[in-house]
């Protein structure tokens, strides 16, 4: 079997996290309305879908206070999924010789993503939101980079390039409204898309969804639709690293909103 080369890159914010790090800033900083200011400025279509929080740290009030440290604390307070450790350690030894790049693309500040995943993934294989910081005031004076909405996919396609894996050959894990730019240009260049949330607007984008509070969970649609392994192997692969399933529910999810049809006539069953 030939063996191949694959690039797998994974979003931060509640795909590898619990948490959405404008929401833990907001917290720490004492700021209830992030929500209402995130969801004026995508009202606005102001900036793209992602870097909301961005914006809100360079033009805010409020959040024009917040300095580099500020983000890295953030990062130590972020919830993360279990065994995103072992997901890393697995991709980087390859699976059955295919080889697997790991990195975590976001528009997440990449401050707060590399103190999150200090001693997990390392700063090289992290692309986030990069500041550029005033050296009198400490506070963010400009907008290095944001890989949010045709950025994200600028950085999924640059990475592809440096590293030399065919558009076929990339994995993309996400979860929300930032992913959907990337996804659908996975989808079009034959690469798997794996959604790690039900939203309607990226669930019915990606070709797996998986549900699950641990990391490792992405592998089970990795390791079936690329290497073409069953229940029973991934079970095994599985429990040879420590982890069993434990649970494993396959089920179609049908969005649906009914409303009045405005029939003229009632139906009636008839038989």
């Amino acid at each position: 079997m030939e063996r191949k080369h694959y690039l797998f890159v994974s979003d931060f914010d509640q795909t590898l996290s619990f948490n959405d790090s404008g929401h833990v800033l907001s917290e720490m900083l004492g700021i209830d309305d992030f929500l209402s200011r995130v969801a004026g400025l995508s009202q606005l279509n102001l900036v793209q879908s992602g870097a909301e929080l961005s914006y809100l740290l360079l033009h805010d009030p409020q959040f024009r206070r917040v300095r580099r440290e500020d983000l890295i604390e953030v990062g130590r307070r972020i919830r993360l999924k279990r065994n995103i450790a072992l997901l890393s350690q697995l991709l980087a030894n390859g699976v059955d010789g295919h080889r697997f790049d790991f990195y975590v693309v976001s528009a997440a500040p990449e401050d707060v993503v590399n103190s999150a995943l200090e001693g997990i993934v390392p700063p090289e294989r992290v692309i986030g939101t990069k500041y550029r910081y005033d050296e009198a005031t400490g506070e963010i004076s400009s907008i290095v980079s944001v890989p949010a909405g045709f950025g994200k996919v600028a950085a999924v396609n640059a990475l592809r390039e440096r590293l030399g894996v065919p558009s076929e050959r990339v994995v993309y894990v996400g979860d929300g409204s930032s992913d959907i730019h990337v996804m659908l240009h996975v989808n079009r260049s034959d690469g798997l898309t794996i959604a790690a949330s039900e939203a309607r607007h990226i669930a019915a984008l990606a070709r797996r969804t998986v549900m699950s509070d641990d990391a490792l969970s992405v592998l089970v649609p990795v390791f079936e639709e690329l290497l073409g392994y069953d229940r029973r192997r991934i079970r095994h692969l599985f429990e040879q690293h420590g982890v069993i399933i434990q649970e494993w529910d396959r089920v179609r999810t049908d969005w649906l909103t009914l409303r009045p049809g405005g029939l003229a006539h009632p139906m009636v069953a008839t038989g």
